[in-house]
């Protein structure tokens, strides 16, 4: 009895095109083993198809191939029995994707087998010993990723520039070997215009209207294939692009650092400075027509624009979005806005930010005055002058006063616990009649305590010099949770509360576990005495301890917590 014919489909790839144009390449050495194979296979029955099915200069690291896809068309609709690769890593170098295939495989009465690798998807031996080799194969293609982008900031630490299109006003350098720019001075006058337009004008639209008359281009790029980019004129996105792109002094950016470049800088310092001076003044300023007369702080200003850096020397920069028909404000790491996602980026709500930064001004000023240490030599008979002229301006700071908190603060710096303010000397001895020489030194510097609560992407603020705040969102769910405890003890089925509430069954089942918080615990919450860091996510991301010790340690409660 003859064996049942099996139809052959081969199958070859090689990821780069070098070489693709000889007459005898890789993919036709591919296809010529298979060939070989099938042939040694005909006493089986194998027969191979007509069709070639080859991806030249296609990673596998994904299944969107052209031949690939009419391959597995053609399996689909029943027309192959039997693939056959030279190799494994030929059909595909992820698991993932390897899993799939063999699924649609399976479904389609398919086989699959690698001239090279004695195994065949026919048998259960030869399905492990693939799954095997595939863990191998993606693992080297992950490793080899992490070397890759390793190497890439590595030789951006060292300030080398790492191909790509060069950004207007430089050009790769010349010589291929050297991984650097050298500047296009035709290009370089561009960019000094641009950045002196801005400095001139302060308006993005501006700088694009008067860029377009004096008919300033973008860069144009001639890529090897012959395709032509840019050339255009310039976007008002394009323009806030290049303003912002550290290169022009001389850095080199990778990801959310900034590292001194090998390249010479086409814009100095001082200018640049200026720059981004004012795009962060801009990007505060208030888009309505209208705002109310004497706002308070927190409303309609940005006071803190340009004067807070976080832990890695980025600006905090005010934006705001819009909820339910109302403006929120925030300063966020400006990394976080040019740059994407960063943990350690900060997003503060911008007036809680204001009012904090006002208070722990406020309460230092006021202590140093009773204290008499506002000067650096205390002066007891102008002293009642001083504190009286002192706590004015503190009252002043904490009613909330935007001008006077932004020409107080000269610069400060968010750390991790704590929050740095350098006050501004001639403001500060302005306001107390004094001369900016007889303030003592130690009083223009604050160091206070200063946490963030995290709660998704957002931050609540906490220092030391505040008040027990109760969470409201805690407090919310804690009176949620004993009422649905309360109608559980009764009897009425959770089905039923659910009906009666927006919330699903599991979403109240999750949160009507508060109500066994130990009463100590309960009511540290309802006076605000939770831990900064505790959350209502914290919570119920696991079960609750039935012993109250634990609770207590669980949620980061201090020892004094006691139990009635």
């Amino acid at each position: 009895m003859s064996k049942p014919r099996i139809r052959c489909a081969i199958y070859t790839r090689k990821s780069s095109d070098e070489g693709l144009d000889q007459d005898f390449n890789s993919l036709d050495a591919q296809h010529e083993a298979c060939a070989a194979y099938i042939a040694s296979q005909r006493h089986e029955g194998w027969v191979a198809g007509k069709t070639r099915y080859d991806d030249g200069g296609i990673s596998g690291g994904s299944l969107d191939r052209p031949a690939l896809q009419r391959l597995m068309a053609d399996i689909d609709a029943g027309h192959i029995q039997m693939v056959v690769v030279y190799k494994i890593d030929r059909l595909t170098r992820s698991l993932a994707d390897f899993a799939r295939l063999v699924e649609r495989f399976d479904a389609a009465g398919c086989s699959f087998v690698s001239v090279t690798q004695a195994f065949n998807t026919a048998t259960s031996m030869g399905r492990l010993t693939l799954n095997v080799l595939l863990s191998f194969a993606q693992f080297e293609r992950e490793v080899t990723a992490e070397r890759i982008r390793d190497k890439i900031a590595a030789s951006k630490k060292k300030g080398l520039w790492m191909g790509g299109v060069p950004p207007l006003g430089y050009d790769p350098h010349p010589d291929p070997k050297v991984r650097g720019l050298v500047i296009n001075p035709q290009e370089a006058e561009t960019v000094r215009t641009l950045f002196e337009l801005y400095d001139q004008i302060g308006c993005l639209n501006g700088v694009m209207k008067r860029a377009n008359e004096l008919h300033l281009r973008s860069k144009r790029h001639l890529f090897k294939s012959g395709r032509a980019q840019g050339g255009n004129p310039f976007s008002r996105g394009q323009i806030y692009a290049l303003l912002r792109n550290p290169i022009y002094i001389g850095k080199i950016r990778h990801k959310t650092r900034i590292w001194d470049g090998q390249h010479a800088a086409i814009i100095d310092v001082e200018l640049w400075d200026k720059v981004d001076a004012k795009l962060q003044a801009g990007s505060a300023r208030p888009r309505s027509r209208q705002r109310s007369a004497g706002a308070p702080c927190g409303t309609g200003t940005a006071p803190l624009t340009g004067k807070l850096r976080d832990a890695t020397g980025d600006r905090l920069t005010p934006t705001h979005t819009r909820r339910h028909g109302r403006q929120l404000r925030y300063y966020v790491s400006n990394r976080l806005i040019s740059g994407g996602t960063d943990p350690e980026g900060w997003r503060l709500p911008a007036p809680a930010l204001e009012q904090t930064v006002a208070n722990i001004i406020a309460t230092r000023i006021d202590e140093r005055a009773r204290t008499h240490r506002i000067c650096d030599t205390p002066d007891l008979r102008h002293g009642d002058g001083i504190r009286t002229k002192a706590q004015d301006l503190a009252v002043r700071l904490s009613q909330g006063t935007p001008d006077l908190l932004a020409d107080l603060i000269a610069e400060g710096r968010l750390e991790k616990g704590h929050i740095i303010l350098d006050l501004d000397a001639p403001k500060l001895a302005s306001e107390l009649g004094l001369n900016p020489e007889e303030i003592d030194p130690a009083a223009l510097r604050i160091k206070a305590a200063f946490t963030l609560r995290r709660r998704g992407v957002e931050g609540k603020i906490a220092t030391g010099e505040q008040a027990p705040v109760p969470d409201r969102t805690l407090l919310r769910a804690l009176a949620h949770a004993h009422a649905w405890t309360s109608d559980l003890r009764k009897g009425k089925p959770l089905h039923e509360i659910a009906a009666a509430t927006p919330h699903s069954e599991s979403y109240i089942r999750t949160r009507a576990k508060l109500a066994f918080l130990s009463p100590a615990i309960q009511q540290a919450l309802l006076e605000g005495r939770q831990p900064p860091d505790l959350t209502l996510e914290r919570i119920i991301r696991k079960p609750i301890p039935l012993d109250w010790a634990a609770q207590v340690h669980l949620y980061g409660f201090g020892p004094d917590l006691t139990h009635v």
